[in-house]
C-alpha cells in the first residue's frame, strides 16, 4: 500500500532527521511512500486547500504563527481518516492531541523505534479503513481506493473515473459505478458524480471541486446535493437548505 505523508516542522534539521527514519521504515517494511516536509502549519493548509489526500500528517506543535494542534483542527473539519502524529520537544499539550483524536504523541529526539511502531500503527489503521473497488479495464481487473475518486463522467457506453493523478475508462454504466463506490459519493447530474471529500463549494448551476473543476448542477438534483455536502462534513441529517 502507498502512503502520502506529510511532515510539518519548523526545524530543517528536526524534520530532515524525521524523514530519513520514515525512509528507513518504508525500506524495512516494504512500503511505498511520498513524504513532502512543509516548513510552517500555512504552508502546510495552502497545499491541503487543493489536495486532501494525505494519509498520515508528523506535526510539530511549536511553529511560528501557526501551533501544530491548531493545524490538526483545522484538518480534522474534514478529514477524520488521516492519521495524525504530534512529534515536539513540549509535553504541555498532550490533552489537546486527544482532541484532534491524534494516534500518538512522541517527544524529541525522536526515537526510530518509538516512530516505526507508531508508522506500523497507522498503517494498520489505514488499511483496515480502506475501501477499493474492482474495475474492469484493458482485459484486467484494476483495484482502485475509493478515496481517491474525485469525481465520475459518464459518456454513451462508458464512464471516465478521474482520480488526482489518472483518468480511467470503464464501460460500465454511471448508476453501476454510484453503486460500487457507495458512501460519500453525490450524483451532480444525470452524467457526473461527485466525491463529497473534493468539493469545495456550491453554486446554483455548479458544483466546484478542490482542483478547480466545475461540474454542472442540474436543478432536480440541486436540494439532495446541498444536502449530502452540508451532512457530510456537519454529521447533521436533519439540515435544510
Amino acid at each position: 500500500m502507498a502512503y502520502r505523508i506529510a511532515i510539518c516542522d519548523d526545524s530543517g534539521k528536526d524534520a530532515e532527521f524525521v524523514q530519513g527514519i520514515l525512509n528507513h521504515w518504508a525500506l524495512q517494511r516494504q512500503a511505498d511512500i511520498q513524504a513532502e516536509v512543509f516548513s510552517s502549519a500555512e504552508r502546510f493548509l495552502f497545499r491541503y486547500a487543493g489536495d486532501k489526500d494525505w494519509d498520515i500528517l508528523l506535526l510539530d506543535i511549536e511553529m511560528g504563527a501557526m501551533d501544530g494542534v491548531t493545524l490538526a483542527k483545522r484538518v480534522r473539519r474534514d478529514n477524520e481518516s488521516v492519521q495524525i502524529v504530534f512529534i515536539t520537544g513540549f509535553a504541555d499539550y498532550i490533552a489537546e492531541g486527544y482532541e484532534v483524536s491524534a494516534l500518538h504523541y512522541l517527544m524529541k529526539p525522536v526515537r526510530e523505534d518509538k516512530l516505526f511502531a507508531v508508522l506500523d500503527r497507522a498503517a494498520a489503521v489505514l488499511q483496515k479503513a480502506e475501501r477499493f473497488v474492482l474495475l474492469p479495464v484493458g482485459g484486467e481487473m484494476l483495484r482502485l481506493p475509493v478515496t481517491q475518486v474525485q469525481y465520475v463522467e459518464a459518456f454513451s457506453h462508458s464512464v471516465a473515473i478521474v482520480t488526482g493523478t489518472d483518468t480511467i475508462q470503464v464501460k460500465m454504466p454511471i448508476s453501476e459505478i454510484e453503486k460500487l463506490l457507495g458512501e460519500g459519493f453525490v450524483r451532480c447530474h444525470r452524467s457526473y458524480l461527485a466525491g463529497l471529500k473534493y468539493i469545495a463549494r456550491l453554486s446554483k448551476t455548479e458544483v466546484i471541486l478542490d482542483s478547480g473543476k466545475a461540474l454542472p448542477l442540474s436543478r432536480s438534483a440541486a436540494p439532495l446535493v446541498h444536502q449530502a455536502f452540508i451532512s457530510y462534513y456537519t454529521g447533521d441529517q436533519d439540515e435544510t437548505v
